[in-house]
C-alpha cells in the first residue's frame, strides 16, 4: 500500500518540487496520475510496487533466469493485490511449466494438449492465495475454489481458470492433461518428484505414441531432472519476497 510520505516523494521524484510549495499543484497531479494509468501495466506496477516487479517481470540474477509473467497475468494479480511472494512463486511455476510444455512438444509431438492453457494455468494457479496470504506459508485449500472464482469473476473462461481448482486434483476422474502438466510444474519447480502424477503422464505419452513404458519414463526423467536442477535458485528467488503486501 502506498503512504502518503511515499506517494508525495515519488511525485517529487517524478516532477520535481513546486518552487517552494510544499503542495504540488492539481493539476500536476491529475497529469502525473493520468500517465500512470495509461503507461504499460508492468512498466506503471515497477513505479506502484517494486517488489512485485522485481518478482513479476524483472531480469533475474544468474544461475536461475525466469520468464517474465504474462503481461495479462501481471495485471490481475495486480489489480488483485497480490503479494510479492505470490507473483514470485507463480513466475518460477509458469516458467517450469513452459519447460515443460517445450520439453512434451518436442520430445512426443503426438501428444496433444493446449499449450496456452497450460501456460495461463502454471501463471495462476494460486491466484487465490491473494485472498488467502496465510495459505502462501502453511497449509490449507481455501485459495483453490476462491481462486477459481476469483478467474471466473475477472471474465477468464473456465478452460483457462480451472486450474485454480483442479491443480490439486491432478490424479482424481477426469483429470486432463493439462491438469496434470500444471500439477507436475507445481511440483518440479522445487525439485519434488511425485511417481503417480508421472506415471499418469507416462501412459499418456504411451498411449500417445506407443513407446514402451519404460523408454517413455527415461525421457520424461531426464527432463525431470534438468528441471529440478536448478531448483534451489527458485527457491532462493521466491525466498526474497515478501508474503504481505505492505
Amino acid at each position: 500500500m502506498l503512504s502518503v510520505m511515499n506517494l508525495r516523494g515519488w511525485l517529487i521524484v517524478e516532477l520535481g518540487p513546486r518552487d517552494g510549495n510544499v503542495v504540488l499543484d492539481p493539476e500536476t497531479i491529475v497529469a502525473w496520475f493520468w500517465s500512470l494509468a495509461t503507461m504499460p501495466i508492468e512498466e506503471a506496477a515497477s513505479i506502484v510496487n517494486p517488489a512485485f516487479h522485481q518478482a513479476a517481470a524483472a531480469p533475474t540474477d544468474p544461475p536461475v533466469h525466469l520468464r517474465p509473467l504474462p503481461d495479462e497475468v501481471i495485471q490481475l494479480l495486480f489489480e488483485v493485490g497480490a503479494p510479492p511472494r505470490l507473483a514470485a512463486h507463480l513466475r518460477a511455476v509458469h516458467d517450469v511449466a513452459r519447460q515443460l510444455i517445450e520439453g512434451f512438444v518436442t520430445t512426443w509431438p503426438q501428444l496433444s494438449f493446449d499449450a496456452d492453457a497450460v501456460s495461463y494455468g502454471a501463471a495462476t494457479h494460486d491466484i487465490g492465495k491473494a485472498l488467502y496470504p496465510n495459505e502462501l506459508t502453511s497449509p490449507g485449500d481455501q485459495h483453490e475454489s476462491a481462486g477459481y472464482s476469483l478467474l471466473l469473476q475477472k471474465g477468464v473462461p473456465e478452460r483457462r481458470a480451472r486450474f485454480a481448482r483442479t491443480h490439486a486434483e491432478w490424479d482424481e476422474e477426469g483429470a486432463t492433461t493439462e491438469d496434470q502438466l500444471v500439477a507436475l510444474a507445481d511440483k518440479i519447480w522445487k525439485g519434488r518428484r511425485e511417481e503417480d502424477l508421472e506415471q499418469l503422464l507416462v501412459q499418456r505419452i504411451v498411449t500417445a505414441t506407443g513407446y514402451e513404458p519404460w523408454k517413455a519414463f527415461i525421457h520424461l526423467d531426464e527432463l525431470l531432472n534438468r528441471i529440478a536442477a536448478q531448483a534451489e535458485g527458485r527457491l532462493q528467488f521466491q525466498a526474497r519476497f515478501a508474503v504481505s503486501t505492505r
